[in-house]
């Protein structure tokens, strides 16, 4: 299972040198990225990035200030990592319980060492291929891998598989979005896709088609933070034409 992280940096050029950088690290994927401290801390509860790298630079105090607030709404903060051109702000990072600080520009050997620490401290336990539906004495098994999308029905929501068949469990949506691997994303207030059997996203029409093309499934402007890093993702593995 991947590490998510969200960058927090007002230079958009030195976010994108950061993503640059943590790209050969196949376990960590970029969620998103923020400007400011209002919009790091929107996009922290709203994505629950396993690690923050936060930018101390000019708007130090607000950034800090931010850091501040997420014990009021999270019961687990996220690993916090510290960039800044000096060591000035390493006391106050200590002080906030920043897992580590790194100098910029990027020194590619402290960076490795933090992501190897990282590892080492907070493995990743593997999310379980088969998830369980349970109703009343009935224990329904489901792979994973073969699940197309979810659809909410009122409380409950249905599973469509890749073989065609539905199945239903009195749960609502929600519930499966906490429990299921990440390569399954909300894209709809009534949807959720394995982002495995995507093949076309058409931001006119506002809909990922997947590779049964039966399949064409709305996402909303909701959640269209989602989308943007789904095709992302999509096409960094993609030969572009």
């Amino acid at each position: 299972m991947d590490y998510t992280f969200t960058i927090i940096d007002s230079n958009a050029t030195s976010a994108l040198q950061l993503q640059a950088i943590l790209e050969p690290y196949t376990d960590f994927s970029c969620v998103t990225t923020a400007a400011h401290a209002e919009d790091g801390l929107n996009q922290i509860l709203k994505f629950l990035p396993d690690v923050v790298i936060v930018h101390l630079n000019e708007h130090t105090a607000s950034l800090l200030k931010m850091v501040s607030e997420l014990h009021q709404y999270m019961q687990r903060l996220p690993v916090l990592i510290a960039v800044s051109k000096t060591k000035t702000h390493s006391y106050d990072a200590i002080k906030h319980g920043f897992f580590d600080y790194w100098l910029s520009p990027y020194n590619e050997f402290e960076v490795r060492k933090t992501i190897f620490k990282l590892r080492k401290q907070m493995p990743k336990e593997s999310v379980p291929a088969t998830l369980c539906l349970k109703t009343y004495r009935d224990y329904h098994y489901l792979d994973t891998n073969e699940i197309l999308y979810l659809k909410a029905d009122n409380n409950t929501t249905d599973f469509v598989m890749k073989n065609g068949s539905k199945i239903s469990a009195y749960k609502t949506l929600k519930t499966f979005e906490e429990q299921l691997p990440n390569n399954f994303i909300r894209i709809h207030q009534s949807y959720i896709l394995n982002i495995k059997y995507v093949s076309r996203i058409d931001y006119g029409k506002s809909t990922c088609t997947l590779r049964d093309q039966e399949h064409k499934l709305p996402f909303s402007k909701s959640y269209k933070d989602r989308i943007d890093n789904l095709k992302q993702l999509l096409s960094k593995n993609a030969l572009n034409q």
